[in-house]
């Protein structure tokens, strides 16, 4: 087990070691979260590796980590990434159309359940064989049931493009991504940034949005970017920098997201923490991105005299005991799974 919490004087003190870092041009003065942050993702990734190896609760002697619910430091690793890899991305046709068709039409929902109901009312998830009244027939008979159709995750915005239902627009959306030529377009993008342009231009999908899209393609063989080509900082995640940095670190969140990728084995070793990373890989961009928001919940409790931007208080999400095995399977382009 790896304890997180120290007492308050020793998490304060151990911020002396990193006390200014030059980050983006800037002078930046990390707060006792910026150690917390390292803390937390060596403590998380310990309780993610004992539940892969099957070891008995507890897995760690955190108090914050125990009772409430925050998601691995790998994103690749959560369940719903893993649904995405295993199930969606890497199950059916190969054809990257038919690869961006599915993926894109996961993530609207982002909801293992949902996939769930499409796949056993049609059978193959294709876009050669896509009807969009078949579609909305299975999706508004769970509606009408009191199915959520979407994940909380994150809130996903309906765009405005005439179907009274949000499940309807978005299937709409799909249709004109499909159809303005978006697969090659994003696949043909020079960079992971022009691709993200790319996604962006289609109604409803917002800066947040576009690069989580882009995350969840560039899984696929296909798809050529690495993770550390291009972030965008997401509103939570930009909630967690200014409790690690203060406000100077507005504007510069991109920056100060890369320098924790780049500088995590400093900051590991600095604080005597094991970090192992997944089957080692190190922490990529989009995974400091989540890493920033996760903290941000953390310190809520675990430091509440240090402010945010959101101004929120407290942890909504309870740790609920999960009684399905995890799953381990990853793109196979990053080398991470077992030969057979």
């Amino acid at each position: 087990m790896v304890p997180l919490l120290q007492d308050r004087r020793a998490r304060v003190s151990s911020v002396s070691g990193a006390s200014v870092l030059r980050v983006g041009g800037r002078e930046l003065r990390p707060t006792a979260v910026f150690d917390s942050y390292w803390r937390f993702a060596a403590a998380r990734q310990a309780v993610y590796t004992a539940r892969l190896e099957g070891r008995g609760q507890p897995w760690t002697d955190d108090p914050i980590l125990s009772r409430y619910r925050f998601t691995n430091c790998f994103r690749a690793a959560d369940r719903v990434s893993q649904v995405l890899i295993a199930d969606v991305i890497y199950r059916g046709s190969q054809q990257w159309e038919e690869v961006f068709f599915r993926t894109l039409l996961f993530k609207v929902f982002n909801k293992a359940s949902t996939w769930g109901l499409l796949e056993d009312a049609l059978g193959a998830i294709r876009w050669d064989s896509y009807d969009y009244r078949s579609y909305d027939a299975v999706l508004s008979s769970a509606f009408a049931r009191g199915e959520r159709l979407y994940s909380a995750a994150y809130i996903v915005p309906p765009p405005q493009l005439g179907e009274e239902r949000k499940h309807r627009n978005h299937l709409r959306l799909l249709e004109m991504m499909m159809v303005a030529g978006a697969p090659g377009r994003v696949l043909a993008a020079p960079t992971m940034r022009d691709a993200y342009e790319v996604l962006l231009a289609f109604p409803a999908i917002g800066p947040f949005l576009a690069y989580q899209y882009l995350i969840d393609l560039n899984y696929a063989a296909q798809m050529p970017f690495s993770e550390m080509d291009f972030v965008v900082p997401g509103p939570g995640a930009k909630d967690g920098i200014r409790k690690c940095f203060g406000r100077s670190a507005d504007g510069i969140e991109a920056d100060v997201i890369r320098y924790m990728a780049d500088s995590q084995e400093e900051h590991f070793s600095r604080l005597g923490l094991s970090f192992g990373g997944l089957k080692g890989r190190r922490l990529q961009l989009i995974d400091c991105q989540n890493l920033f928001c996760e903290v941000d919940k953390y310190a809520r409790v675990a430091h509440p005299e240090i402010a945010g931007i959101s101004g929120r208080s407290r942890i909504k999400q309870a740790y609920r005991k999960d009684a399905a095995p995890i799953t381990a399977w990853f793109p196979p382009k990053w080398g991470l799974n077992p030969v057979h």
